[in-house]
């Protein structure tokens, strides 16, 4: 292993810790959004209807229809809410239901 790369290993650890500890500061924190999120796998995991699926989480049910045909990419906010809907269905539905 070389230095240098010894050095961002031991940077990333360093930044990854700061964050743990609510010691980074937010402004430098990077979002990760998957460039493809596969909607069909994602509806059918929650076991709903595209119907049902689309209500719930504030989707048209042609947007959806489009997606999982691939006729049609989520845009960067929808995938963003997607991938929410993936890991944390149950609080995207209470904070959607809320208001």
């Amino acid at each position: 292993m070389t230095a240098r790369l010894f050095d961002e290993i031991a940077s990333g650890l360093s930044e990854a810790a700061a964050f743990v500890r609510n010691e980074a500061d937010p402004a430098t924190y990077r979002v990760h959004l998957p460039d493809e999120v596969d909607v069909g796998a994602v509806r059918r995991g929650l076991g709903l209807t595209q119907a049902t699926f689309a209500a719930k989480f504030g989707f048209s049910i042609a947007a959806v229809r489009d997606w999982e045909q691939r006729r049609r990419r989520p845009d960067r906010s929808a995938r963003l809410l997607l991938k929410l809907v993936e890991r944390e269905p149950e609080a995207v539905a209470r904070v959607l239901a809320a208001e």
